[in-house]
């Protein structure tokens, strides 16, 4: 019997135990635990939620960029084409004149570029024929500026509606060229242009007009865009319209916070770029030294990162086989610095350098 009730005394014991519950400092310390654990976590969240912001805002930057730079790595390489049949005409000033737009001037050239005062971005105009094929014509009888037609030796390829750009022999201040819609083709080798919204207004062609043997440069639907750098950090494109003789724009890629552009030109001769500036020609042996456009975008993340992440502007490394008009050195190499300074909060951004050399080759190859 009392070996009995000597069993049953733990049991009793433990049930006045549970009764009694924990204690107040059992209760603190579990607490302490828990938020020791709820803040170990939260922290290595944090962490990885932030590298992974990093990552992603760092590689959004690279796309941008990569695609921005490749739409105008694109149009340079078309531009020029069906307008450098006769190089002698490169840089000519085109007199154009819309019945609605007014009148404009052109540079005859590939591409033409706008350097931004003040570390700007630059901004960059390219040229060329629409046409698959881009066949001349030539002048065959002396055009006065009073005549309503152009007559030519040959109209292969020319249709009505199509942008022609007459150049004479040798452009200068007081002989430049015109440009010029066809509006009707009513005879063989009769370009007949006086009754189209680009031909009224203001005197399209020189006052002595354009002599027999002057080149007609079939543009077809001129294709003619500018792109650069809007306020709001986005790369625009802003396309001539044929019919109404403004620009249609659009806006192409995002957070592109600057652009730079440099002409590649051949000083010596040899048919080899040998320096790089922003400094566009202004005579037709200056625009045949150009071979090839450099083009830098930088483009930003889009993420707003807390703490500042960009200390400077980012640096373009332009290397050392050819001078670089305003570079200075970088290491073992030589840079131009790409302002982004100026930019509200820009130190709390990523950035991101892309670059390409693109040969201007309808111009190497004269078509």
């Amino acid at each position: 019997m009392i070996a009995t009730l000597n069993n049953r005394r733990p049991a009793r014991q433990l049930r006045a135990a549970c009764v009694r519950g924990v204690t107040l400092i059992e209760l603190m310390i579990g607490m302490l635990l828990g938020i020791v654990v709820v803040l170990v976590v939260a922290q290595v969240l944090s962490f990885s939620e932030g590298y992974k912001r990093a990552t992603t805002s760092g590689a959004d930057a690279q796309v941008n960029g990569a695609l921005a730079l490749y739409t105008l790595q694109r149009e340079i390489q078309m531009s020029g084409y069906g307008l450098n049949n006769q190089l002698s005409s490169l840089g000519c000033p085109v007199q154009a004149n819309h019945a609605t737009a007014g009148a404009a001037t052109w540079t005859l050239a590939p591409v033409v570029i706008t350097a931004g005062a003040d570390d700007a971005p630059d901004s960059l105009t390219v040229m060329y024929s629409s046409r698959p094929y881009s066949v001349p014509s030539v002048v065959s009888v002396d055009h006065p500026t009073t005549l309503d037609r152009f007559t030519v030796r040959s109209a292969v390829g020319i249709t009505t509606g199509d942008m022609i750009i007459v150049t004479p022999g040798t452009y200068s201040a007081t002989n430049w060229c015109g440009a010029y819609v066809v509006s009707q083709m009513p005879g063989s080798g009769q370009l007949v242009h006086g009754q189209s919204p680009w031909n009224t207004g203001a005197t399209v062609s020189p006052t002595a007009g354009y002599a027999a043997g002057s080149l007609i440069v079939n543009a077809g639907q001129l294709v003619r865009r500018t792109f650069s750098v809007t306020a709001a950090y986005d790369l625009q494109q802003q396309t001539l319209n044929l019919t109404s003789g403004g620009a249609d724009a659009q806006v192409l890629f995002a957070q592109i916070v600057n652009m730079r552009a440099l002409y590649g030109k051949d000083t010596n001769g040899d048919g080899v770029v040998d320096t790089y500036d922003r400094t566009t020609p202004t005579t037709n042996a200056g625009w045949q030294q150009v071979l090839s456009v450099r083009v830098a975008l930088v483009s930003r993340s889009n993420a707003y990162q807390k703490d500042e992440v960009t200390q400077a502007s980012p640096q373009w490394d332009v290397g050392t086989s050819t001078t670089v008009t305003g570079s200075a050195t970088c290491g073992s190499s030589q840079c131009l610095t790409v302002k982004v300074d100026g930019l509200q909060d820009w130190k709390h951004y990523r950035y991101s350098v892309s670059e390409v050399t693109v040969p201007l080759r309808n111009v190497i190859w004269g078509i």
